[in-house]
């Protein structure tokens, strides 16, 4: 095996020489690695903490959270490659904000390296319409897309509608966020039977994937995933909480 892995790896790193140097997006450093640099990557906040299977919130143990088990989400699992913290948080500013829409692809190569059970398919979080237009695209679908196509899954892009335009979710205190997005989702596609897998940037409340899930459970899903790039912690949360009041 060691005899064998030296050649690939000698290989593999005289490839990455070759390839052209580029500015960092964080630091500005030239970099062969990707959009950031290999110090800058080093540097990002990956959730690697022991955290709840379900939510994605630490826990010390690593099990399923009180919460979850006193009020279980419509979703059975989160995956989370990142907490959403400096500096991840300004790339994915960019990217939604921004346009920066090549950053879709590095998030999504670095959710799709996270996921150890396979579902039938991937749903990205839909927008409404009117929110569509204002941004000229859905940060979920670029996410959904990439991760599906290096995962070999069916991606069902239109699976399911966002039929209310409700207020931006960051927009509002946490205590409203389930409120909002009630009954904001329905699924016109045949999902009978199948695990599906949603796809988002950003889960903070969690509660916009919750009704998506739960949109995806009436249309008959037996099991919903929640794929996220990043998940906000709560001291983060707190932040926001207090800036809010």
């Amino acid at each position: 095996m060691f005899i064998l892995s030296r050649p690939l790896l000698n290989i593999g790193a005289k490839l990455e020489q070759t390839l052209p140097a580029q500015p960092c997006l964080l630091c500005g450093a030239l970099s062969r690695h990707g959009l950031w640099c290999a110090a800058c990557d080093a540097g990002l906040p990956y959730l690697v903490a022991a955290h709840c299977p379900v939510c994605a919130l630490p826990v010390p143990d690593g099990r399923v959270c009180g919460r979850c088990l006193k009020q279980p989400p419509h979703f059975g699992r989160t995956v989370a490659v990142f907490a959403y913290a400096f500096p991840l948080d300004k790339l994915m500013q960019a990217f939604k904000f921004n346009e920066q829409l090549l950053l879709a692809d590095s998030f999504a190569d670095k959710l799709a390296q996270r996921i150890s059970e396979r579902p039938d398919c991937v749903v990205p979080m839909p927008l409404h319409p009117a929110r569509l237009r204002e941004r000229g695209f859905n940060q979920s679908l670029e996410l959904a897309r990439r991760v599906a196509r290096q995962l070999e899954l069916p991606l069902l892009p239109h699976a399911c509608e966002r039929i209310r335009d409700t207020p931006a979710q960051s927009a509002l205190k946490w205590r409203e966020r389930s409120k909002n997005v009630r009954k904001a989702f329905v699924c016109t596609q045949d999902v009978a039977g199948k695990h599906v897998a949603m796809v988002d940037d950003v889960m903070t409340s969690g509660a916009s994937l919750n009704e998506l899930a739960a949109a995806l459970r009436r249309a008959g899903a037996r099991e919903v995933s929640a794929w996220v790039v990043a998940r906000t912690l709560p001291h983060i949360r707190a932040q926001t909480e207090s800036r809010e009041s």
